[in-house]
């Protein structure tokens, strides 16, 4: 009674082509294999990060009528007509896409990096990758207040996926190039493969190994080197000298972490309280829904135009032009409002870059209000600007040691990062007790997938009561008088007896130690000592379910039936059985993902 699956050396999709044999041999027997795959999994993603962001700059230039080379989020000479107007119109192009592809794309292949490494080892959809990415590029390029980072990681992170299953790549490596995609996508976009790289550990991977460092490594430099040759990339600007490392500071950035620990579940909650709110647009709803957000953030984007693209413009204009504690109150604010209602609305994006701006504003923020009173005890605007960046960073997308080397690489300031490691600490403890999730895992709570992370739990579905049971089973009418089931089940030869009525319809199951400890019934029915006659499993139920039939029965084993208005049976399943089986399936995974 073994597994039957094939979870660690999955088969190729159908209609892949695969690279040569001498190729696919190398890559699955060698690390340098994989160091050269991730490699050319960098160079594709730097490409297509700085074409992506061009074209971004491009629609920007193009509908909003500002210089080719301006960002959005800091334009202050866009007319009323097209901000208004402008995201309306992305809401409508989104909307006719999704009326176009929703019954052409839809399940797994909307799945993102995260979601495939959980559950489908790493296989990422071509076609879902590609609709995803032009949504995300369509969103942020008519204004929506979203970032662009989730389409470089989808589309990335599935180079990485189908160039693992063109070389029928393991289960784990294929996880692996997910990852390397991921990572050379953030690399790229921020100028920072030191971030790249944590994030794919933290967010795509959910486990450091050795074996995984030098591929993801790889990947993320290869993709800042191509991606600093084809766009024009700079630190960020941070105001005033780093405050000195001390007592105060180290507390001042415990308080930071504690306030954007608060902000981030609040952003998250937003999102999701918009998302019903939209939800409740049952006229032509799908239709609908993204061309009304779409006016709503026009509307925003006539307070101020900060709200408008992911806001990279705006945050180095923040962070230099020493602003007033109502201006970037209200730029907070209205920064939530417009993120909340751009994605509960529908338009496509993350929140990676907008936890970053409101980060930023929040520690601005903190400084400037604290000054008043304390002005020789508060933080310099830049270290509480960076520390806050790095903590709100993480307590939207879990990662705390990408967010700290992001602080870092953007900044070009190894003083200035202290702040944001103690700041990160805390807003990562207090968003994990208090909320559990991070945005990515919070939207698969919200949709009623049981995701916590990136970690592989795919081949856990796999486990169901069709491969695990095992068919060959006695079984006998109820009918039967107990007398002569006595005499043809022998306790040292069977342990169980199921049992079918006349219909041929399950019945219950009958121990062997039961039947034989029986005495002066022979001529009773068999069917009077049957057990479990409401209990049973379907050959879908996974493993989890299984178990918890189990405990709930107090039964040691259980009966498989086809489907629960025939009722045939089709199998039997032990517990003992079930958790043997789990447990080496798991260990064995634990060996495979440790020593490669």
């Amino acid at each position: 009674m073994t597994l039957a699956t094939n979870a660690a050396k999955p088969a190729p999709a159908p209609g892949t082509r695969l690279l040569p044999q001498f190729l696919r041999n190398f890559v699955r027997n060698r690390e340098t294999g994989l160091v050269l795959v991730g490699i050319v999994v960098g160079l594709l993603s730097g490409v297509l990060v700085a074409a992506i962001s061009g074209l971004s700059q491009a629609s920007h230039a193009l509908l909003f009528d500002i210089p080719l080379d301006a960002h959005l989020s800091a334009t202050g000479v866009i007319s009323w007509q097209r901000t208004l107007l402008i995201p309306a119109v992305g809401g409508l192009v989104l909307a006719l896409i999704g009326l176009y592809f929703a019954r052409r794309v839809k399940g797994q292949q909307l799945a993102d990096a995260i979601e495939a490494n959980a559950l489908y080892g790493g296989r990422v959809s071509f076609r879902g990758s590609l609709l995803i990415s032009i949504q995300t590029l369509l969103s942020n390029g008519f204004g929506g207040s979203v970032g662009l980072e989730a389409g470089y990681t989808q589309i990335c992170s599935m180079f990485g996926s189908h160039v693992g299953q063109r070389l029928a790549a393991r289960r784990n490596d294929m996880r692996l190039l997910v990852a390397c995609g991921a990572a050379g996508a953030i690399s790229a976009a921020f100028s920072a493969p030191l971030a790249g790289a944590f994030y794919a550990f933290e967010v795509v991977l959910g486990a450091y190994t050795s074996a995984a460092l030098v591929p993801v490594i790889a990947s993320a430099v290869t993709a800042w080197l191509v991606a600093r040759g084809l766009t024009h990339q700079s630190f960020l600007m941070v105001p005033g000298f780093p405050s000195p490392v001390s007592v105060e500071m180290i507390g001042q950035t415990v308080l930071i972490g504690i306030i954007c620990a608060f902000v981030s579940i609040l952003v998250m909650l937003a999102v999701a309280f918009s998302e019903r709110c939209f939800q409740r647009v049952t006229l032509f709803s799908g239709f609908v829904r993204p061309i009304l957000g779409g006016l709503l953030l026009g509307g925003l984007a006539l307070l101020t135009p900060t709200v408008l693209g992911a806001g990279h413009g705006a945050m180095q204009i923040l962070l230099v032009s020493n602003p007033s504690w109502l201006l970037l109150t209200t730029t907070i604010v209205l920064k939530i409002l417009a993120s909340a209602v751009s994605l509960g609305s529908g338009f496509r994006g993350g929140l990676f870059f907008a936890s970053l701006l409101l980060g930023a504003l929040i520690g601005q923020l903190y400084s400037v209000v604290l000054t008043g009173p304390f002005p020789t005890l508060a933080l310099q605007p830049g270290t509480a600007a960076i520390a806050a960046l790095a903590a709100l960073g993480t307590g939207v997308l879990g990662a705390p040691f990408s967010m700290v080397c992001l602080a870092l690489e953007i900044t070009g300031d190894f003083s200035v990062t202290v702040g944001a490691v103690v700041a990160s600490s805390v807003c990562a403890l207090i968003v994990r007790e208090l909320f559990g999730y991070s945005f990515a895992t919070w939207r698969f709570h919200l949709r009623g997938e049981v995701i916590r992370g990136p970690q592989d739990i795919g081949w856990v579905r796999q486990m169901s009561a069709a491969s695990l049971m095992r068919a060959d089973f006695e079984n006998a009418l109820t009918t039967m008088p107990i007398g002569e089931a006595q005499k043809l089940f022998s306790p040292a030869q069977v342990r169980q007896v199921v049992l079918r009525d006349p219909n041929g319809s399950y019945a219950g199951i009958v121990a062997a130690a039961t039947l034989h400890s029986v005495t002066n019934r022979d001529d009773d029915p068999l069917g009077s000592l049957a057990q479990q006659q409401d209990e049973y499993l379907l050959p879908s139920t996974s493993v989890r379910e299984i178990l918890k039939a189990f405990e709930r029965s107090e039964a040691d084993v259980l009966a498989v039936i086809d489907r629960a208005d025939h009722r045939v049976t089709i199998g039997t399943l032990s517990e003992s059985h079930v958790l043997r089986t789990y447990g080496e399936e798991l260990e064995r995974r634990n060996q495979e993902l440790f020593s490669r």
